[in-house]
C-alpha cells in the first residue's frame, strides 16, 4: 500500500514527507485551491524528491496547455485530475493518471472504473457543503466496492487518528493525506505526518496489504 502526502507547498514539507516514509507527494496546480503552488514553487519542491519518491502534480478542469507545460517544466511522474476531465483528456498525455472521484449518493463506482478503466487509480475523495477535496470530512467507507479495493487510493478527511481503521476497513492500494497532517492549511506537521505513515504502515502490515 502506498501513501501520498498531498497539498505540499514547501520544499521543506516535501523533503521531511518522504524522509518519513511516504512514497509520494502532490503539488495542486489549480489556483483557486489555498494549497495551489505556482510552478516555481513546485520546481524548489520537486528537488526534494530526488529518487525518493513520487511527485504528482494535481489539476482541476486544466487545458491541455497547462498540463503540457508543468510535464515541461517539471519531473512529474504521474497526473491527477479532481474535475469533469473525460478519460481521453487524461489519457493523452501518455503518463500515468489518477482520477479523482466525489463520492456523493449518486457515484456508481462499477460504472466509473469501467469508464476510466486507463487511469492507475481512481482516488475517492469526499464532498462537503459542494466542496471536493481538502473538507477534512471522511465518506461512508462501507460505499466502496470490494472488488475495486486493488484500484482505490482512499482520501478524504484521513488523519493519524482514523487512518489505521480506514486502511483496515477499505484495504485500499494507496491512500491519500492533505488537511489532516496540517498545523495550518498548506503547512504540514512533521509529527503528524509520523503518525499517519506509522499508523497506515502497521495497519497494512497486520493485512498484509
Amino acid at each position: 500500500m502506498r501513501i501520498k502526502i498531498c497539498g505540499i507547498t514547501r520544499h521543506e514539507d516535501a523533503e521531511r514527507a518522504l524522509h518519513l516514509g511516504a512514497d509520494a507527494i502532490g503539488c495542486i496546480f489549480f489556483r483557486e485551491s489555498a494549497r495551489s503552488v505556482s510552478l516555481e514553487q513546485a520546481r524548489e519542491i520537486s528537488r526534494a524528491v530526488n529518487g525518493l519518491g513520487m511527485l504528482v502534480g494535481l489539476f482541476v478542469n486544466p487545458t491541455k496547455g497547462q498540463v503540457e507545460e508543468a510535464l515541461a517544466a517539471l519531473p512529474i511522474h504521474c497526473l491527477q485530475f479532481h474535475g469533469a476531465e473525460t478519460p481521453e483528456f487524461c489519457a493523452q498525455f501518455n503518463r500515468p493518471y489518477i482520477k479523482a472521484i466525489p463520492m456523493t449518493e449518486e457515484t456508481d463506482l462499477s460504472t466509473v472504473d469501467a469508464l476510466y478503466r486507463d487511469a492507475s487509480g481512481l482516488l475517492l475523495d469526499s464532498v462537503h457543503n459542494g466542496q471536493f477535496g481538502g473538507s477534512g470530512a471522511p465518506f461512508d467507507w462501507d460505499r466502496v466496492v470490494p472488488n475495486l479495493r486493488h484500484r482505490v487510493v482512499l482520501a478524504g478527511g484521513l488523519s493519524p487518528d482514523n487512518v489505521a481503521r480506514a486502511v483496515r476497513q477499505v484495504q485500499p492500494s494507496a491512500i491519500d493525506v492533505s488537511s489532516g497532517v496540517e498545523s495550518q492549511r498548506g503547512i504540514k506537521d512533521k509529527e503528524k505526518m509520523r503518525a499517519f505513515i506509522v499508523n497506515a504502515r502497521q495497519a497494512a502490515q497486520d493485512l498484509a496489504l
